[in-house]
């Protein structure tokens, strides 16, 4: 039932979705105030430079982001190949050239609007398998909807708790994997901890470790929202070859390219994540 509520709503255009999305930011924004001082806390941290005023700006903003992603999401359940390339300017010149090479890639990217749709355009235009690794919704019924949305061009999607157990099976041809690496770690003490907007955060050593261990190229993919459903994605290289560099060195290559790339547009940012949750302490690794 659920499935048919969404699947029917996907079908509205986009335009008409979007109503459903300025609603909703006056509910979740001026009404509840979802995470407002979760926001204007980190929004603080990042940009202490910037006045109240211009930090509630960025705010405003951020949660007009939110809910049209959300929106862009439901669509996502039923959009068609065509609109979708009409959708996305994505640029595969790098991605295309380290294949060609005989590299497997990674693909690292931060929680920038909208990485859905970016799933769903990589997934239909890279010429290899594209491997995402996710984690998993704790709504059983929701999970299992945005999972087939998810999948239905061709990624190949594999929960966290779960890819150490299929990853040698998923990597024994050539492949493309892209994964989040700005999520909170699970345990601190044994994350990186680097200065992230001049603050101390963990940052989790998987991504750096796993490039090293198969000596990917590592890449990172920004998305800039170009118009209210239209968005650009643009690749940078942080590592050929990964073993060329320490897991802390990839780490802290995309660590700088998020922070660079969240500066260009603050408001493009999932700031209602609560990123500097952690504390840095003493027996913690050093940070960086």
């Amino acid at each position: 039932i659920v499935y048919t509520i969404l699947f029917a709503i996907s079908l509205l255009p986009l335009r008409m979705l979007f109503i459903l999305s300025d609603v909703a930011y006056i509910v979740i924004y001026h009404l509840i105030g979802y995470r407002k001082n979760i926001v204007m806390n980190n929004l603080a941290i990042a940009f202490p430079d910037k006045t109240i005023s211009e930090r509630k700006s960025i705010a405003k903003q951020f949660y007009h982001n939110l809910t049209d992603t959300f929106i862009e999401t439901i669509k996502m359940i039923s959009i068609g190949p065509k609109e979708l390339a009409r959708r996305g300017n994505c640029d595969l010149t790098l991605i295309n050239d380290l294949l060609s090479k005989g590299k497997n890639i990674h693909i690292l990217v931060g929680h920038q609007f909208n990485w859905e749709f970016a799933n769903l355009m990589y997934a239909k235009q890279v010429n290899a398998p594209f491997i995402g690794i996710y984690k998993p919704i704790s709504n059983k019924v929701i999970g299992r909807i945005f999972l087939r949305s998810r999948s239905r061009f061709g990624s190949i999607l594999v929960a966290t708790d779960s890819f150490k157990h299929k990853m040698h099976h998923l990597m024994q041809k050539q492949y493309v994997l892209a994964l989040a690496a700005d999520q909170n770690p699970g345990i601190p003490k044994q994350a990186f901890w680097l200065r992230y907007f001049g603050k101390p955060a963990p940052f989790i050593t998987g991504p750096g470790k796993l490039s090293m261990m198969k000596n990917t190229a590592v890449v990172f993919v920004s998305f800039t929202k170009t118009g209210r459903g239209h968005y650009s994605f643009k690749t940078t290289l942080l590592a050929e070859n990964s073993r060329d560099h320490t897991s802390e060195e990839i780490t802290m290559l995309y660590r700088t390219q998020l922070e660079k790339e969240i500066r260009q547009a603050p408001s493009n940012y999932l700031w209602s994540h609560r990123r500097w949750r952690h504390e840095w302490k003493e027996g913690y690794r050093a940070v960086l």
